[in-house]
């Protein structure tokens, strides 16, 4: 099927109060079970592939974009290609010829100010060439080589009225807030302040972004879409559910050493953990 734009898939979702889901896609192995998951769960999916993924492939974009985008288009499911989490204006650039619809542009570590020109700088770029772009306001906190954040302390949470004025200055197509997730959790005991999600929702024109959903439990994912919330970002429990498997075969077959015997259980599995979020959004 060929790709769909996640503008689209996003504005679809929120029309109908839905959710709709973005999974990260490190391997190979990652993409075919985020299509996998989302054949059996009937839903739609957006696949992304962040900075972090593109410097362990070596910095280069091409090949896993190629790839990944493969996978999606032999899918019978409505898949999206989406890059995230961009800083390097290189890599910026490269997101258009490599076939992206969409780019999560981050200079949250900015100051405002800063952050808010980098920001309308990008969206102009990015509307240019008909690329959606999504930002962020506030401090998710939890990525690699950032320290540990308390999703909980005074000034991290994302303000409405900043969070309205940002979307209003930078034109951005959708807006990551932080409103108690974190990135990297592998448990999922994060508990979100579902008050401040709906009044972001009344605030802001552009539909909401919850990252570092891995850690938030279904119940609370649930009630952050009925609140307002709309695109569902998901990496860390796929890669809990992946690295599961292995340590689980090699435990069991010290002598192994072909990777499709510990590969395949462990795509089953991540496409297991695609399908129980997808089926958490409707």
């Amino acid at each position: 099927m060929p790709l769909v734009s996640t503008g689209e898939l996003v504005a679809r979702a929120r029309a109908a109060g839905h959710g709709v889901a973005a999974f990260n896609v490190i391997t190979l192995e990652h993409a075919e079970a985020i299509a996998l998951g989302a054949e059996r769960a009937g839903s739609p999916a957006i696949l992304q592939i962040s900075e972090n993924a593109v410097k362990f492939h070596g910095g280069g974009l091409s090949a896993i974009a190629a790839a990944t985008a493969a996978v999606a288009r032999a899918s019978s499911a409505s898949l999206a290609l989406h890059l995230d989490h961009v800083t390097d204006a290189e890599l910026l650039r490269a997101a258009h010829p490599a076939g992206f619809s969409s780019v999560m542009f981050d200079a949250s570590k900015l100051s405002y100010g800063e952050n808010v020109k980098a920001t309308a700088e990008a969206v102009r770029w990015g509307h240019e060439r008909g690329i959606w772009v999504e930002a962020e306001l506030g401090e998710v906190g939890g990525k690699e080589g950032e320290p540990p954040l308390d999703a909980h302390a005074p000034g991290v949470r994302t303000d409405p009225a900043e969070a309205a004025a940002y979307v209003r200055d930078t034109g951005v197509d959708a807006l990551a807030v932080a409103v108690g997730s974190s990135h990297a959790m592998t448990e999922r005991t994060a508990t979100l302040d579902h008050e401040l999600i709906a009044s972001l929702a009344s605030a802001v024109p552009a539909p909401l972004v919850l990252h570092g959903s891995s850690g938030v439990p279904d119940e609370e994912i649930r009630r952050a879409i009925a609140s307002g919330m709309v695109k569902i970002n998901v990496g860390t429990a796929l890669n809990t559910a992946f690295t599961g498997e292995v340590r689980a075969y090699l435990a069991a077959h010290e002598q192994g050493v072909d990777p499709r015997k510990y590969l395949a259980p462990a795509r089953e599995a991540m496409a297991g953990t695609v399908a129980g979020f997808l089926g958490l959004l409707t």
